[in-house]
Formats: structure tokens, C-alpha cells, sequence
């Protein structure tokens, strides 16, 4: 289940929050998707901002090569691309229990 969430949750934290380093996309998002989307956040501060929020589940995530390529791969995308990833995450079973944790790394990672 934290497999699938990891890679999921790459997906959207990566967003995020959850490489950020391309900066802030002008995607047109869902609101709720908004700050995954357009985070402007390093993948050092959305892994701050993820031990921070939950080191739990930080500590699995970083037991996750896979999560953590599809985290960089997502912060790598550009917007369109990331929108569609955290949709795809979003609609996923496994990772809607995670998504309120992936929001608040997103929306605090410019602290770290």
C-alpha cells in the first residue's frame, strides 16, 4: 500500500510540494491541485516539508527508490504534465488517504 502511495504521492508531492525546480507553472489547476502543480519548491525542501509534516511517512518514502525517481521525475515536468499525474494520483484509492499530506508539503515547503 505505501509502495503504491510513495510512487503516487511522488507524483503529487513532487508537485508539491511532495524537484520543484523548474518554478511555478501558469497551469490552469483545480484549486485543490493548484499548489501541487505550480510549487516552486527544490525536491530537498518538499522532502523537508515531508519530514516535517509526517516523518513516518517520509522515513517509507525514502525506502522507496521508485517513489523517490516518479517525485523527481514530476518536478521535472512541466505544469500540463504534472497536472495530469496528480489527477491520475488523485483518482488513485491508495493515495486519496494521503492527498491532505501532499497539500500541506506543498503548501509549506517554501518554509524549508
Amino acid at each position: 500500500m505505501l509502495t503504491s502511495l510513495s510512487a503516487k504521492s511522488a507524483l503529487a508531492v513532487g508537485g508539491l510540494a511532495l524537484s520543484c525546480t523548474l518554478g511555478a507553472g501558469t497551469a490552469s489547476a483545480d484549486p485543490d491541485l493548484g499548489p501541487i502543480i505550480n510549487t516552486t519548491c527544490s525536491y530537498p525542501q518538499v522532502m523537508a516539508a515531508l519530514n516535517a509534516q509526517d516523518p513516518a511517512a517520509a522515513g517509507q518514502f525514502n525506502a522507496s527508490p521508485i517513489a523517490q525517481s516518479a517525485l523527481r521525475q514530476f518536478l521535472g515536468s512541466p505544469p500540463n504534465r504534472r497536472m495530469t499525474m496528480a489527477q491520475q494520483m488523485q483518482s488513485s484509492p491508495g493515495a486519496q488517504q494521503y492527498f491532505g499530506l501532499i497539500q500541506q508539503v506543498a503548501a509549506t515547503c517554501n518554509n524549508y
